[in-house]
């Protein structure tokens, strides 16, 4: 009973507001003594923090965040701050601009930081929103003597220090591989339509009656094929969307993972296609693929990094997903047995998975927040 109490402590609680992450996207070129910039900070995101909607209609007009714009510049320059060999670089904002990102419209701000002589390491202290949002993520683009890296700033590495002469393709791949785990287990939409998927396969339909599944080995196999075709199906439609081979609009997309959500929660309990339920996690997996990828598309890398990020973050991703089907499959094999394990945790369960979509789905498909925070 502590187990299911756990199980549904874990569905419960689950945030209503499964939206894509908080992300801004930093991106440096080093220029001999000065660094060029542009930062694209989410429009939300700046709502959240110095408040832009003036008139309190829910509505940001380019008035009102025009208005907002020393405010903005301030905000923003507070929390990053450059250095170039332990000497502090002056940053002077040039302009301020909007643009549009697969979630939403961004504030662009153009900069210019002087530095004291030729820059042979630059270090960069990132401190947004991490007061407000502790998964905020800053996404740097590195541009230095014609190549490009990547890095991510989060609140646990806020500050980094950059080697202009030398380039570490091993931290890159780290700090994706990093990322993608994060990802999903943060992607709560994502780990609630793996474990909708997981909930019966402990168990068999047998005379439309739940029964308890025989030895592990055929209950790991059954799961393998399940994780096995949602990783193929998101690995492929990942790849199409970072490599912008194929793009659909951010609120599309969630709005289908959220449905994705509800659907894989009414087949537990209208059971009617028990045998081949890894055609649903393909199928499915597909359009979770361009949920994956959100945190990539945006950044603007060329192939040659995109390629590297890309690859880092999708190992990340399966590393992460192995990790949720490792915790929970034991858990529910050794309880399968038992009477409450269809009826409180499969039936239960997948009854509050649904709920929780249905939340996501009406709130990402009508543009909606059902639960302000």
């Amino acid at each position: 009973m502590r187990i299911l109490f756990v199980i549904a402590w874990l569905l419960l609680s689950v945030p209503a507001w499964a939206h894509k992450p908080s992300d801004s996207y930093l991106s440096l070129s080093i220029q001999d003594d000065h660094i060029e910039g542009q930062w694209d900070i989410a429009l939300r995101d700046l709502a959240d923090a110095i408040g832009l909607d003036s008139d309190g209609d829910g509505q940001l007009t380019w008035g009102e965040v025009r208005n907002k714009h020393d405010e903005i510049k301030a905000y923003a320059l507070s929390r990053l701050a450059l250095s170039a060999d332990t000497q502090t670089c002056t940053t002077q904002v040039l302009e301020q601009l909007i643009d549009h990102h697969t979630d939403g419209a961004y504030s662009v701000l153009k900069f210019r930081s002087n530095c004291d002589g030729a820059i042979e390491r630059l270090h960069v202290d990132y401190r947004l929103l991490f007061d407000i949002d502790a998964q905020h993520k800053g996404l740097l683009r590195l541009t230095q003597s014609g190549h490009i890296s990547t890095a991510i700033f989060s609140q646990e590495s806020p500050a980094q220090e950059f080697s202009v002469a030398k380039r570490s393709r091993w931290n890159e791949c780290i700090q994706f591989i990093h990322e993608g785990i994060w990802h999903i287990w943060l992607g709560f939409d994502h780990v609630l339509f793996l474990l909708a998927l997981l909930l019966p396969a402990v168990l068999v339909r047998a005379a439309d009656r739940w029964q308890a599944a025989g030895t592990f080995s055929s209950v790991c196999w059954n799961v393998v094929s399940i994780v096995t075709a949602f990783t193929v199906a998101h690995s492929l439609t990942l790849s199409l969307a970072a490599l912008d081979i194929i793009r659909l609009p951010s609120r599309l997309v969630e709005s289908t993972i959220a449905a994705s959500v509800v659907l894989a929660g009414l087949g537990n309990l209208y059971p009617m296609m028990m045998t081949r339920r890894w055609m649903i996690a393909f199928g499915f997996g597909l359009i979770h693929g361009f949920g994956f990828a959100a945190v990539l598309t945006d950044l603007g890398l060329p192939h040659d990094s995109l390629l590297l990020s890309l690859v880092s973050f999708n190992v990340g991703v399966e590393l992460g997903q192995l990790a949720i089907v490792a915790t929970f499959l034991p858990l529910a094999y050794l309880i399968r047995h038992s009477w409450s394990y269809p009826r409180l945790v499969l039936t239960g369960g997948s009854l509050a998975v649904i709920a929780i979509a249905l939340v996501w789905f009406t709130e990402r498909a009508f543009d909606l927040q059902l639960f302000p925070l």
